[in-house]
């Protein structure tokens, strides 16, 4: 059974940091690629960072570069994507949702393949 789970998000000040973490299990970790996504209330969902399947890709939305940063590492049979958030924004306020997929994508994760987590909320106060 696959499970994608995600843990880390808060609340903090304009200017903060957070680490969200995300683990994947029951897929085949070494052809997964991992992302993050998210959702802010009347806004519709948008990529914010993938990393591929080997680590050696990664990518940002230009909202988020040179604040972002992905990683991720894997170990017996399961993939923690990490994502270091600093000098956060309100706008960064959302559902942050982690997933799964064969692609590396921005643009969203495959029906068949893809995998999404349960979501986890940051909120960032000015």
């Amino acid at each position: 059974q696959v499970q994608v789970v995600e843990s880390g998000g808060g609340l903090v000040q304009a200017g903060g940091s957070l680490r969200l973490s995300c683990t994947a299990s029951g897929l085949p970790v070494d052809d997964y690629g991992m992302g993050w996504f998210r959702q802010a209330p009347g806004k519709e969902r948008e990529g914010v960072s993938c990393i591929n399947f080997s680590g050696g890709a990664t990518y940002y939305a230009d909202s988020v570069k040179g604040r972002f940063t992905i990683f991720r590492n894997k170990a017996n049979g399961k993939s923690t994507v990490y994502l270091q958030m600093n000098s956060l924004r309100p706008e960064d306020t959302a559902m942050y949702y982690c997933a799964a997929d064969l692609f590396c994508s921005l643009a969203g994760v495959s029906e068949a393949v893809g995998y999404w987590g349960q979501g986890t909320q940051v909120t960032v106060s000015s």
